[in-house]
């Protein structure tokens, strides 16, 4: 076994003591034996079988780096054949159109587009309605779609008007205020596009979401460089996931005195501290375990940041399997398409030796390798993976409680405690 655990550390950039301290606890408490042997035996079986598909018969960083961008490359190429669209003729409603039909999730849990008015009422958004000319809110609100305008909000007005919005417009919500109805994928109209450059150009993606009103928005400008369609239509499967995800939240608060706070909360992204009281520490010693729940990818803000290198569940990583999933199943059905090759990897990663003599960490994640193919096409040539990474801590954690759907419901019932504790 102490070879799986060296594995998966290096993999996790873990002590390989920690690694088997959390499996000792974790079987203990879960029953559950062979969880590590497992994950890194599948790890290597899936790695191989993904070279021999991707024709990759050196195993080297540069190699394997290559033939999975290759695979990223072909993969997009299909896509853009079978919706019909082309880098020249971009054609953002055949895209939304095709992942609405792939879409596995809905309707949700959402506030009412009434509030939406309200708010804008309430704060006006004064660059907005300078951008396009109108005189007044209800100016405003009868010539364009309520839906549209909050999705632009944020690449029209400043982020201390979004904060002070935030602060005064979303503090006395209840659940009377919200409603069942479908998640809806718009794609924004061109009197946005000015504007919305500037947004995808610090986003990088022209893709967003509001998962408070169930609305998933896609930005009119066109990013046409190799690896920027797979990855940014694999991002809208990802929201419809997450919109999902909050409505079982929202409603798993509704009945609760405190449903505002919660709400505040998830619209947030509060994520954890790792301060321990010596109380807290006392207890991990005696056999206890907590994973903390990280609604972020810590990653972009800080690679080093302490709460990536100890045991965590990421909403984030478990709506990306699912839009993956997606992904794969679609390609099954449709032989035309390549992305079954994707299945199962969004945690399955190697340390190939590169040209220098040293390890080098690759990601076998579609998400990270489309965005690795896209930092090429914008000559920044970055790797990618931190999908990757909390991938198989929730894979981990999954495999201790028998399986994702159990992962889903252990986050859910936890996150206002922001922690699982076994």
């Amino acid at each position: 076994m102490i070879e799986e655990y060296k594995q998966l550390s290096k993999i996790l950039e873990i002590p390989v003591e920690n690694l088997e301290k959390l499996d000792q606890v974790m079987t203990e408490k879960t029953g559950t034996t062979g969880v590590i042997e497992k994950i890194a035996q599948e790890n290597i079986e899936l790695i191989e079988k993904a070279l021999q598909e991707a024709s990759v018969t050196e195993k080297s960083a540069e190699s394997v780096h290559k033939g999975l961008f290759s695979q990223i490359k072909k993969h997009e190429q299909e896509l853009y054949d079978y919706i019909g669209i082309s880098p020249e003729n971009f054609d953002f409603e055949k895209i939304a159109d095709l992942a609405r039909t792939i879409a596995t999730e809905s309707k949700g849990f959402f506030l009412k587009k009434e509030f939406a008015e309200n708010i804008l009422r309430k704060r006006p958004p004064e660059a907005t309605m300078n951008y396009l000319g109108y005189g007044s809110v209800e100016e405003l609100l009868e010539k364009e779609e309520v839906e549209e305008v909050f999705s632009a909000l944020r690449f029209t007005e400043s982020n201390e008007w979004m904060h002070e919005t935030f602060r005064q417009a979303y503090t006395n919500f209840s659940a009377d205020d919200f409603e069942e109805r479908p998640i809806k994928l718009k794609v924004l109209g061109n009197q946005w596009v000015e504007i919305a450059e500037k947004y995808v150009a610090k986003k990088h993606h022209n893709v967003s979401h509001l998962k408070e009103f169930g609305i998933i928005f896609l930005n009119p400008v066109a990013q046409t460089e190799t690896g920027k369609l797979l990855r940014d239509f694999a991002l809208l499967l990802h929201y419809f996931h997450e919109i999902a995800f909050y409505s079982k939240l929202f409603r798993r608060y509704k009945d609760l005195p405190n449903f505002n706070e919660n709400f505040i909360s998830l619209l947030r992204g509060d994520v954890p501290e790792i301060i321990k009281t010596k109380k807290q520490k006392n207890r991990e010693t005696e056999k206890q375990v907590s994973w903390l729940i990280i609604q972020r990818y810590l990653w972009k803000d800080n690679p080093k940041d302490p709460r990536l290198f100890i045991p965590r569940v990421n909403p984030e990583a478990m709506h990306w399997e699912k839009a993956e999933q997606d992904l794969a199943v679609f390609g099954k059905k449709n032989p035309g398409i390549g992305l079954e090759f994707w299945n199962k990897l969004s945690s399955v990663a190697a340390l190939f030796p590169n040209k220098n003599g040293e390890e080098e960490f690759v990601s076998f994640d579609l998400e990270d390798n489309a965005m690795g193919v896209a930092s090429a096409s914008d000559k920044k040539h970055e790797r990618f993976f931190y999908h990757q990474r909390e991938a198989l801590w929730n894979k981990i954690f999954a495999g201790y409680v028998g399986g994702y759907e159990e992962l889903e419901q252990h986050i859910i019932d936890n996150m206002d405690k922001q922690s699982i504790v076994f």
